[in-house]
């Protein structure tokens, strides 16, 4: 063996894969799909019956998470579709800085500065007016397929 050390250049995460696959048929409302390599939380599903020799289709509309934007997509119920592991977190809220960034603080105790603010007017309205009066806010931040943004805001009291 040689003594030389191997240096791997890698762009690759560390495996945890952004998406499952789940039969079309089994997804709900209100549960998550990807379209158009968007994130998307379902608001309506609807079956057609099989053809002469066809599978059934499911129609399924969502909104994308991030976005708003509303997207569809027709699935024979069959075949899997690509569901993205959505997960929320809860941080306080320590600092806006004035380009649009928040600082927030983690369980752990460190700081989170890489989130801006939300580009919903009345929530972006709440965090600032909360902010301003010195009240102890937590932020709620939804995660998915490699982007966050901040969701919902709660008020845990005077500071």
């Amino acid at each position: 063996m040689s003594d030389e050390e191997h240096h791997f250049e890698s762009k690759a995460d560390a495996g945890a894969s952004k998406t499952y696959p789940q039969q079309a048929g089994t997804i709900r409302k209100n549960g998550y799909i990807v379209i158009k390599g968007r994130p998307c939380k379902v608001v309506e599903v609807s079956t057609s019956k099989t053809g002469k020799h066809g599978h059934a289709k499911c129609h399924f509309v969502a909104i994308d998470i991030f976005t708003a934007k509303k997207l569809e997509d027709i699935v024979p119920s069959s075949h899997n579709c690509d569901v993205p592991h959505v997960n929320r977190t809860d941080y306080q809220l320590i600092d806006i800085s004035e380009d649009g960034f928040v600082s927030l603080l983690t369980d752990s105790g460190d700081t989170k500065d890489d989130l801006r603010l939300p580009t919903d007017e009345s929530l972006l309205k709440q965090i600032k007016e909360g902010f301003a009066e010195g009240k102890d806010l937590v932020v709620s931040v939804m995660s998915s397929m490699g982007e966050e943004q901040i969701c919902a805001l709660k008020d845990i009291g005077p500071k």
